[in-house]
């Protein structure tokens, strides 16, 4: 399942684009769940003033009731709090029969969601800044945040504090993912990354692995990796995966990785290999941490053998770093 499947990912930019439209928005969020309720928290449901809506914040089950409701809400300028469950019978009558509850924040955008919050909120996904948006849905009060969940923002994760007052919604900048060595493992790791919900982009100035029909659809730079990493820029939600073998092309993005922040840096090659390029990077003047931090040889122990399910394993691995799972 995708990012996009998971949350309706441009639901700000959507509600923001209705309403300069002139066409009015809200903004619906599954502020809680309990049990086997059918999306995560932080799912989003955009609803126009015209009752056209996109995302989604149950799977089908309450979006015709919370559209209602938004319509309402949207007419009395209001925040409401919305809460469906197996248990409600009013809730059971629109359909939520998966045996869990949820509970949706309704903010219509110029009342409750003012327009200059709602604005700097999308300047700031634009811009890859990673903020939180936090919410107490007793009293209204709202404000953006570039600090203070680190753990949150770190796992991706949106929901209430302990008060049972104060939303947090991480808006986290897309996962990208820059591979560099466009061969054969590449070949099964994109497709593979696109659809866990990263933004990949290959690197390889070799003019016979960097080429159109390999990668289909795929952003292909043919620059040297140190100036493309460059261009494209390294920060918390990148990960950085190095497939060469070649030195000459590894270490230069290698050492730009080392100096940044990505989540991730794996690199291809045996524990041989990997000996020695920790002894390029020590005499490169990088410290035992910040070498420590490279994943080689790459991916999870899981027996791979081919290229797809190499990819498999460096996929898994990226996932357990990025979620804390990884030892």
């Amino acid at each position: 399942m995708t990012q996009a499947e998971n949350r309706f990912e441009n639901a700000p930019e959507t509600a923001l684009d209705w309403y300069r439209a002139g066409q009015g928005a809200v903004l619906a969020t599954v502020v809680q769940t309990w049990g086997s309720a059918p999306r995560r928290t932080g799912s989003m449901l955009v609803i126009r003033g015209d009752g056209h809506f996109e995302g989604s914040v149950s799977g089908g089950c309450v979006e015709g009731a919370v559209v209602l409701e938004a319509q309402d809400a949207l007419k009395n300028k209001e925040h409401r709090v919305l809460e469906y469950g197996i248990s409600d019978e009013d809730a059971f009558a629109v359909g939520l029969a998966c045996g869990g509850t949820i509970k949706v924040l309704l903010e219509p955008v110029g009342s409750a969601l003012p327009l200059d919050l709602l604005e700097q909120m999308v300047a700031a996904r634009t811009g890859r800044q990673a903020l939180v948006y936090e919410v107490n849905l007793e009293s209204g009060v709202r404000r953006l945040l570039h600090s203070g969940y680190p753990d949150r923002m770190r796992m991706d994760r949106s929901g209430m504090e302990e008060d049972d007052e104060t939303f947090v919604a991480v808006h986290n900048p897309p996962l990208r993912l820059i591979c560099v060595g466009a061969v054969h493992i590449a070949q099964a790791l994109v497709p593979m990354a696109r659809i866990a919900g990263y933004d990949p982009v290959l690197i390889d100035p070799r003019e016979a692995f960097a080429a159109g029909d390999r990668f289909p659809g795929e952003t292909i730079l043919d620059d040297w990796p140190d100036e493309a990493v460059e261009k494209l820029g390294l920060d918390a939600r990148t990960a950085l995966v190095l497939l060469t073998h070649d030195p000459k092309l590894d270490d230069p993005a290698l050492q730009a990785a080392l100096a940044a922040e990505c989540f991730y840096i794996g690199a291809l090659g045996s524990k041989r290999t990997h000996a020695q390029r920790v002894e390029r990077m020590l005499a490169a003047g990088f410290s035992d941490q910040q070498i420590g931090r490279i994943h080689g040889p790459i991916g999870l122990d899981i027996g791979a053998a081919g290229p797809a399910e190499i990819a498999v394993s460096i996929l898994a691995e990226m996932t357990a770093v990025l979620r804390g799972k990884a030892e």
